[in-house]
């Protein structure tokens, strides 16, 4: 997370205009990388360990660290900074710059933009209701807004592909608002907090419990999304959200097949 000092306290338009361009020229260029926690998404860990030919548990041993939310008793990850003095990011050399750049977090993506949700209640239908806004990030150091390359907020989130990460990660977010919604669920006991971990993080652990535990003799689910699920990483990082919405009982967002019902009853 940036420097809240930095925040500007106003909402953008997508149409906002402004002025910025971060190059290697630019006598601040990497500072932004250094001195900050950055919280890692799903879709950031999918492309992270790709990237870095690595298996889902490799990646997060390596270069993660996960806090429990006080407020949700979420488990939320981290990405570890380097243990120099500057906190420096791993991935970031100078004067080369970021080495996973085509693959960078979402956070990253939008410097020198923020983005946040505002909770907004339950719609008539016990959907969570919530926006989505931006503001600018003005640290002391970024000398980026002095440049003259021009944007509108839309046209940079575009640019960076901020805006395909958010469609990436918007069912995860939307569960994480209902869960952090006033009345809404106790905390996570810590089997949950488990199985948020690997639903949201663990890509690859998650794929064998789906495949070589009773995951699909129990949940009805087609066979050909079975196939799919064994080389499309988004249809299975997608399942790990119907998933947490069925163990956090927000919906029935997976099925039970009838005949495991029916066995299940029979026993009781």
């Amino acid at each position: 997370m940036f420097n809240m000092k930095a925040v500007q306290p106003a909402r953008l338009d997508p149409e906002t205009k402004f002025r910025f361009r971060c190059h290697k020229d630019i006598k601040c260029f990497t500072k932004c990388c250094s001195n900050i926690d950055i919280m890692l998404t799903p879709y950031d860990v999918l492309r992270l360990k790709n990237r870095l030919g690595m298996s889902s548990e490799e990646f997060l041993e390596k270069y993660t660290y996960s806090k429990i939310d006080e407020k949700s008793s979420h488990p939320y990850i981290y990405l570890k900074m380097s243990r120099d003095e500057k906190r420096s990011c791993p991935f970031v050399t100078f004067p080369e710059g970021c080495t996973i750049y085509a693959d960078r977090p979402v956070s990253c993506r939008y410097y020198p933009i923020g983005q946040a949700t505002l909770k907004k209640g339950i719609g008539s239908s016990g959907q969570g209701i919530h926006e989505e806004f931006y503001f600018f990030v003005k640290e002391p150091h970024c000398l980026g807004y002095e440049e003259n390359t021009e944007w509108t907020v839309e046209s940079w989130r575009a640019d960076q592909e901020s805006s395909l990460y958010d469609e990436m990660n918007r069912e995860w977010k939307g569960i994480l608002m209902r869960r952090n919604i006033p009345g809404g669920k106790s905390v996570l006991d810590p089997k949950k907090q488990t199985q948020f971990y690997m639903a949201s993080y663990d890509l690859d652990r998650f794929k064998r419990y789906v495949f070589e535990s009773k995951f699909i003799e129990t949940f009805d689910i087609a066979k050909e999304e079975i196939e799919k699920l064994k080389t499309d990483e988004v249809a299975l990082m997608n399942l790990g959200f119907k998933y947490l919405k069925y163990v956090l009982m927000l919906e029935e967002a997976l099925k039970v097949k009838p005949e495991v019902v029916k066995a299940k009853k029979a026993k009781e």
